[in-house]
């Protein structure tokens, strides 16, 4: 077969790929419909005018100072340095960073590498708590201190909350209990309530379950010792608390805690995690005593008071032993049970215009309460202000695609190009749910496979449960929400964003951003990958272990649940219930929904046969392994072909890369006549990716690499009222915006 026809036919594939996916156009049709609604409801409760309505970005704003140095060093560093002495790593810049990896008893200290973790993502290993430098002094720098044209974006976050979340607000004056005054003038201002439902089971020390030790001291004197990734659940579930108690700080947001545990646990476990939590409402520690003693000994009534921390016992006596069983999926269950509330799970039969935001769980619940944003994970999973932040702005620009008027002047047929979706507001059509992938770095547990297929490097975070072909790439337009909540920069006019948004387009471009569609199962390892068949995600792509829902999308999953269960065996009433929400993650975006886990032992690992990222191209596989030993081409090496072909470990910055080169490449396919192509010719064409499709020799231009280590930072979207609004074009590509990439000339 010629190469031509090789490409003719990935186009017809990806087009026929692509018509199954628009059914998955719609996006929370009832946030949209009520979105008007909603906020009428909330003007009692919303901010001050000033966080609603944005000023055009005339000039550099404050907090672009750093990034703007930043780009001024690395030129220097090239203008300065003799052609022959630039280096392939001048791209990329930060302090070093040590990884501490054992400890010496004959030298009494740890030994560790040294080196710079310049992947982006907010890790337990080498990310201070707060969601990174960036994103800690972003969301605490007190409104004073911020000028009156950028306090929009600095509430953008509070803005997509209210507008994705619950309709009901609550009575400001309880919350003086829990949080004081929140601004310098006395106010007290709503918060978005996040609610935080932990699954627990695993934890442990060793072999021993967590609970049945003690935990960590608060008021230890002297340096901390240190301590393995893996020989406890409790510096981690310390980190998320830590992460937790950090976003009620900022003054944004208020979380509650839902600790999920298969049999009761000591109230010093209780006392200790609301005394992490003192500014989300819980006690700080006590001192210690002088004589040494601890503190809760006595154990202490935590009842006495409302604390932020509710432990709920999922297990009884006779299915405690189920709970405990990793393959089981029964805390995977009880999670989402929780956090959904679906009617039916209190045996009464529920009427057909039922509404889906009245939860019949039990009051004492702290999950039957009205939330904004709901997050499931497992006490493994890396939890910060930064995916919180993200997965709002995500959703938020989903929403504003589906609520575009121009979806409707669209027709398919316009869009036939593969890759090009437009989101529709059909009551029946599934929806997209921006979603989570776990990294995990390599451990001094690892065997030498992982590491060879690592190159050795410590530094850099690796998925395991996705592969290349785990996902596509879709073009979504209009999918850009500016600040106020659901406000559409790409078509709105009324917006204070249109018109900086038209001038940076030029004729012919579209507004909107490239999306990663998951279009396999995230394939977890043994035992995680029997509890997925047992109890699979909500979102068809997404993860099991870290997950977010808001209000919105909560009520749209409830509707589909109920309509399922009703349905029960019968398949054909089934179908009409409509498909399950689809995974997405935002291309320029992507390292924000990268998780860390923790313990950092997935990597270098076997998944179960028939089990393994790239299911849906196996065939493919087996026949790229053997055509490998055909060639010869690692000569008897069998311990490299092991590391290329059983192991999965996908880093972080090569997901960027594939990602951004598929949707290169689908571009260039249909922008590139068919008499062009030559034949037996790969491309690209017509149209490359100006970072990744270059011959490095050199380092790429410092302009090109400090765009990267942005996009990497999550900046794109933290300062999205600049690299979306502002006439600075040069970071489009890296933030996942330029839809047709660069010309090739």
């Amino acid at each position: 077969m010629s190469h031509t026809e090789q490409n003719r036919q990935e186009r017809s594939s990806k087009l026929i790929s692509f018509l199954k996916l628009v059914a998955s156009g719609a996006l929370l049709v009832s946030s949209i419909v009520t979105y008007n609604a909603n906020r009428a409801a909330l003007s009692t409760h919303s901010l001050v005018d000033f966080r609603r309505h944005l000023s055009s970005v005339s000039h550099l704003p404050t907090y672009m100072k750093d990034l703007m140095s930043d780009l001024d060093a690395r030129k220097k560093l090239f203008d300065e340095t003799p052609p022959e002495e630039v280096k392939y790593w001048f791209e990329y810049t930060g302090p070093l960073q040590k990884y501490f990896y054992r400890y010496s008893r004959s030298r009494g200290k740890a030994d560790y590498f040294e080196g710079r973790d310049d992947s982006g993502v907010v890790s337990a290993r080498f990310v201070p708590p707060g969601g990174g430098e960036e994103f800690y002094n972003f969301f605490n720098t007190p409104d004073g201190d911020i000028p009156s044209d950028e306090l929009p974006l600095h509430y953008r976050l509070l803005d997509n909350c209210f507008a994705m979340g619950s309709s009901k607000r609550p009575n400001l004056k309880d919350w003086k209990a829990w949080f004081g005054a929140s601004s310098s003038a006395g106010q007290i201002m709503d918060r978005c309530r996040v609610l935080v439902t932990m699954n627990t089971v695993g934890a442990g020390k060793g072999s021993t379950i967590l609970w049945e030790t003690q935990p960590p001291s608060k008021h230890a004197s002297g340096p901390k010792p240190w301590t393995s990734e893996q020989s406890s659940a409790a510096m981690h579930l310390e980190r998320n608390l830590q992460e937790l108690d950090n976003m009620c700080a900022t003054g944004l947001i208020a979380v509650r805690l839902q600790m999920l545990v298969c049999e009761p646990i000591p109230g010093v476990w209780t006392e200790w995690m609301d005394s992490m939590l003192p500014n989300c409402g819980g006690s700080r520690a006590p001192f210690s005593n002088n004589n040494g003693e601890n503190p809760y000994e006595g154990g202490v009534e935590v009842e006495d008071r409302p604390s932020p921390v509710q432990v709920v016992v999922v297990a009884s006596a006779s299915t405690a032993d189920t709970c405990h069983n990793l393959k089981s999926g029964f805390m995977e269950k009880r999670v989402q049970d929780l956090i959904l509330s679906p009617p039916y799970l209190t045996g009464e039969e529920v009427p057909k215009n039922f509404d889906p935001s009245i939860k019949t769980t039990h009051p004492d619940l702290v999950s039957s309460d009205d939330h904004d944003v709901y997050i499931g994970l497992k006490w493994s999973s890396l939890v910060s202000i930064r995916s919180v932040s993200a997965f709002l702005q995500a959703s938020a620009d989903l929403a504003a695609a589906a609520a575009s008027p121009r979806t409707k002047e669209r027709s398919f047929e316009q869009d036939a190009d593969g890759v090009t979706i437009s989101l529709g507001s059909s009551p029946s059509s599934p929806f997209l749910i921006p979603s989570f992938v776990r990294v995990s770095y390599v451990s001094e547990e690892n065997n030498k496979i992982a590491k060879w297929r690592m190159h050795g490097d410590f530094f850099h975070p690796a998925a395991w449960e996705i592969c290349k072909n785990s996902f596509d790439m879709t073009w979504i337009p209009d999918s850009l929400s500016g600040n106020g909540g659901i406000n559409g920069i790409c078509y709105d006019k009324s917006s204070s964003g249109y018109d900086s948004v038209q001038r940076r387009l030029n004729d012919g471009e579209d507004c909107g951003q490239w999306w990663i569609y998951m279009a396999e199962e995230q394939m977890s390892l043994s035992p995680e990958v029997y509890a997925n068949e047992v109890v699979a995600p909500l979102v068809q792509g997404g993860s099991n272990y870290f997950w977010m829902l808001t209000e919105r999308q909560r009520k749209e999953i409830v509707k589909l649940k109920v309509c399922q269960h009703a349905a029960g065996d019968d398949e054909k009433k089934g179908k009409n219930c409509g498909e399950m929400p689809q995974a997405v993650v935002p291309l320029g975006d992507v390292e924000s929904f990268e998780i860390n886990f923790m313990p950092n032992t997935a990597l270098g690992k076997k998944h179960i046969i028939g089990r393994r990222p790239g299911y849906s191209k196996e065939a493919e596989h087996i026949k790229d392994r053997e055509l490998v030993r055909e060639r010869k081409q690692l000569k008897g090496q069998e311990d490299i072909e092991k590391a290329l072909f059983d192991y999965t470990v996908y880093p972080a910055a090569l997901f960027r890369k594939d990602a951004t080169l598929k949707a290169a490449r689908a571009r260039d396919a249909v922008l590139t006549k068919q008499e062009d192509i030559p034949e037996d010719s790969y491309g690209p064409y017509t149209v490359k990716s100006s970072y990744y499709d270059v011959t490095i020799k050199k380092p790429r231009q410092p302009v090109q690499g400090w765009c990267q280590a942005i996009a990497r930072k999550g900046l794109c979207v933290l300062y999205s009222e600049y690299f979306r609004e502002s006439s600075d074009k040069r970071c489009m590509e890296a933030c996942g915006m330029d839809k047709n990439f660069s010309r090739i000339v």
